[in-house]
């Protein structure tokens, strides 16, 4: 039997280029973020948080420190292995695919953040998704969803740019499919050979995450359009996240 070919986000969150391209996203603006979600969903050190899809662990370290007790999941095995030389015993990290169920019932908030979300081929899946998240959740846990503003970033797609990065071009370019996939296509040269990845982002609309989240049993308590938790402007604002509590 042929061996099953890697799901694309597996292959590019798992490549070193990945790293390297993305190398300067916000630590500050993170950060800061954390800090207004703590004070938002006014959690303590009492409570138990899941990041789901936590990279290479930069918010879950954060929360950590600040004296919460953390579990961090990601389906790239090196970001995994980065992480947990952080670990310690109230911070641990897993490689775990969010389609599958982690936990019953023992989180009380499990994060979902930077548009780490979207990635599926199909709208099972992503209920599927939602759902195994939700089953960790103790009932009235809330589930945070930060997810990019579809309604801004199709109208305001670049279709062509160039950024030098540690002395690699990337040549980058973005459009949207017919089935609503924003497609950002990335090309470049290093040490003499040529790499194309394609990261796949379903522009999920606002209805069609309430239907997951109904199915789920996770009802919303607001949806809100930027890191400050600014209301939610669907014309304008950056970001679209959902602040949801387990029935």
């Amino acid at each position: 039997m042929m061996p099953q070919r890697r799901e694309w986000f597996g292959e590019w969150f798992d490549s070193p280029y990945y790293h390297v391209l993305y190398r300067e996203r916000d630590h500050r603006e993170a950060e800061q973020f954390m800090e207004n979600l703590v004070n938002k969903l006014q959690l303590s050190g009492q409570h138990k948080i899941l990041d789901v899809a936590c990279g290479k662990g930069r918010h879950s370290i954060y929360l950590n420190r600040k004296g919460f007790n953390v579990a961090g999941l990601d389906l790239s095995e090196q970001n995994i292995e980065y992480a947990r030389q952080f670990e310690n015993d109230r911070l641990h990290f897993y490689v775990h695919d969010m389609r599958l169920a982690f936990a019953q019932k023992e989180f009380d908030v499990a994060l979902n953040l930077f548009t780490s979300f979207g990635y599926f081929n199909t709208e099972k899946e992503n209920e599927i998704a939602i759902c195994a998240i939700a089953e960790s959740i103790k009932t009235n846990g809330i589930f945070l969803l930060d997810f990019l503003n579809p309604y801004t970033v199709v109208h305001n797609l670049k279709p062509a740019e160039v950024k030098l990065v540690e002395g690699i071009e990337f040549y980058i370019s973005k459009h949207l499919s017919e089935d609503n996939f924003i497609l950002k296509d990335i090309e470049f040269s290093d040490e003499g050979k040529t790499y194309h990845f394609q990261e796949k982002v379903k522009a999920i609309r606002r209805m069609e995450f309430l239907r997951y989240f109904e199915t789920a049993g996770l009802t919303p308590q607001g949806i809100y359009g930027s890191y400050q938790f600014d209301p939610y402007v669907a014309e304008t604002s950056d970001r679209m996240i959902f602040v949801l509590r387990k029935d």
